[in-house]
């Protein structure tokens, strides 16, 4: 890494051994290379708080990124001080960002169509992060009950949370059109869909069982990172972001980012929002008005 020869290896080490996401893993790399280049290469040990608050600093007026990129940069800077370097740096305060409203959610839910509208309204009738939205499987689902399980969410933790009645029709109608899908996948005999590392060596036929199959699939296979075997994958998050994106009319995607972050926090027990306002946005509750959900 430049300061000291090794430190990156240490650090994505310390990352894999605190089961840090493989995402994750990459964006907080990515970024203490950036701090590194940034200091000229200076030892890590000779750079503390003020270095760290220049370097954010840059970020935000330089290179103009979002306050959810700029935080990000943070937890990775707090990561390679805390578990790399075991120093600790003074805490910084966090920053939330502007949200919509209830009305601009609803009116923004109304303007989407097909998948992306499905996900946004799970997203805010559920209290889902994008990334908990998109890596949902069918088995997360409980349509009797009306609730969803969100797997390893923040803190590494499974969380319960509710499942709109709203949505209970489209999401039936999602899940006939998945299951008609997965089967002629099955036929042709396309590979399955990526797993947790430890998952996929213990139950290597769990990729191609139903249960596992995620809830919004990629249309595209890619190469898993730790086999190096294709594989299927969820959708990728850009697709909802960007277009949440051209109906809000960022100019950068970023910003859109900080929207499909927070823009909605469900708790266990607190009725939906989409059920508190009785309806669905859209085309009578039906994605695209055809009924379409899915386009693989």
């Amino acid at each position: 890494m430049g300061s000291q020869p090794g430190l990156l290896a240490v650090a994505r080490e310390k990352m894999r051994t605190r089961h840090l996401a493989l995402r994750t893993e990459q964006a907080y790399l990515q970024w203490l290379r950036r701090y590194v280049v940034f200091h000229n290469r200076r030892h890590l040990r000779e750079l503390g708080a003020p270095e760290v608050e220049q370097f954010l600093t840059y970020l935000a007026l330089h290179r103009k990124v979002s306050a959810a990129t700029q935080n990000q940069a943070l937890q990775a800077l707090l990561f390679l001080y805390r578990h790399v370097l075991e120093m600790e740096l003074p805490c910084h305060p966090r920053r939330l960002p502007v949200v919509l409203t209830r009305a601009d959610v609803r009116a923004l839910l109304a303007q989407l169509e097909g998948t992306p509208w499905l996900v946004a309204n799970l997203l805010y009738g559920s209290g889902l992060r994008l990334m908990e939205g998109l890596r949902l499987r069918v088995k997360d689902l409980a349509l009797e009950r009306g609730e969803l399980i969100v797997r390893e969410a923040k803190g590494g933790k499974d969380r319960l949370t509710m499942l709109p009645a709203m949505l209970d029709t489209p999401v039936r109608a999602h899940l006939t059109r998945l299951r008609s899908w997965y089967e002629e996948e099955r036929r042709r005999q396309r590979p399955g869909v990526s797993l947790p590392l430890a998952l996929a060596r213990k139950y290597p036929q769990a990729a191609t069982q139903w249960g596992w199959q995620y809830l919004f699939p990629s249309a595209e296979l890619c190469r898993d990172p730790y086999s190096r075997l294709p594989v299927r994958h969820h959708l990728h998050e850009k697709t909802i972001q960007r277009a949440v994106q051209e109906l809000l009319g960022h100019a950068d995607l970023k910003t859109t980012m900080i929207y499909t972050h927070v823009m909605a926090k469900g708790a266990n027990g607190v009725r939906s929002p989409l059920d508190r306002e009785g309806g669905l946005s859209g085309s009578q509750g039906v994605p695209g008005g055809d009924g379409s959900v899915q386009k693989w």
